[in-house]
């Protein structure tokens, strides 16, 4: 361009004709073997299969084990435990640490998880260098590892210290059944402190079992209320035989006909 001239435009002949570009090949990468493919298919294709496989080993167990059903939510029920579903499992052990539960819930609710997994996100930021192999990673191949064995052995702990027999008593689903509370027998039943632990519909709770359908007959009733049972001790009913045989008539009562 020279002053006074105006501007000149020169056109670009290395700029390829849509009749005369090639089709869109993937790179050759057999240069490089090992260590990088195209994404397309080769690697999308991997992708969707390893996907496929695992979508469908998952269908299958959910078909072959389906989730159980439990009785219906009672707010009133203070001694029922929860159990989480298993992915969470972990977090649901961590809580019952000394300095991850009570007082300090957040910490463990919130501040060690939050530590746990803000580390996992800013490994690929601390680790930036161009290895792909994991021993050459140390530091993102160690953050994975680390969090990799706690949550495997805090879910193998919630499992292995968890009372899986308290909790199927307590989800068991019971039959309804009608519940006099005007009856004699349950005026007793109350008034010897046995709601307490047994539930205001007998429901059971706290440990307890539920007094409905139990298959007792009055005498056995009589007999645990005497000398206890489990982690029933004995001697809690402190009524007199004329009250003890209106609580196990009316206890065996509940037995479905």
């Amino acid at each position: 361009m020279h002053r006074g001239k105006g501007m000149k435009f020169v056109g670009d002949s290395r700029v390829l004709a849509p009749s005369e570009r090639k089709p869109n090949i993937p790179k050759d990468y057999s240069e490089y073997p090992g260590k990088t493919e195209a994404f397309w298919p080769n690697f999308l294709l991997k992708e969707w299969m390893v996907g496929a496989v695992f979508l469908v080993g998952f269908l299958s167990l959910t078909v072959a084990n389906p989730a159980p059903l439990e009785r219906i939510a009672d707010p009133t029920d203070t001694g029922y435990i929860p159990l989480p579903d298993w992915y969470f499992l972990f977090l649901y052990q961590l809580l019952k640490y000394s300095y991850a539960s009570g007082p300090y819930t957040v910490v463990g609710a919130m501040v060690i998880p939050g530590i746990a997994f803000g580390g996992l996100l800013l490994a690929p930021f601390i680790d930036r260098g161009p290895e792909r192999r994991p021993i050459k990673r140390p530091v993102a191949t160690g953050s994975m590892l680390l969090a990799l064995v706690a949550m495997v052995f805090l879910t193998w702990q919630a499992v292995a210290t968890h009372d899986w027999k308290k909790a199927e008593e307590q989800g068991k689903i019971v039959a309804k059944v009608n519940i006099n509370k005007a009856d004699e027998g349950y005026q007793v039943f109350k008034n010897q402190g046995c709601i307490n632990c047994h539930g205001e519909n007998l429901q059971g709770g706290a440990g307890a079992p539920t007094l409905i359908n139990t298959g007792l007959k009055a005498e056995e009733i009589a007999k645990i209320a005497k000398n206890g049972k489990g982690k029933m001790p004995a001697g809690i009913f402190k009524g007199n035989d004329e009250q003890l045989k209106k609580l196990t008539t009316f206890i065996e009562g509940l037995n479905k006909k």
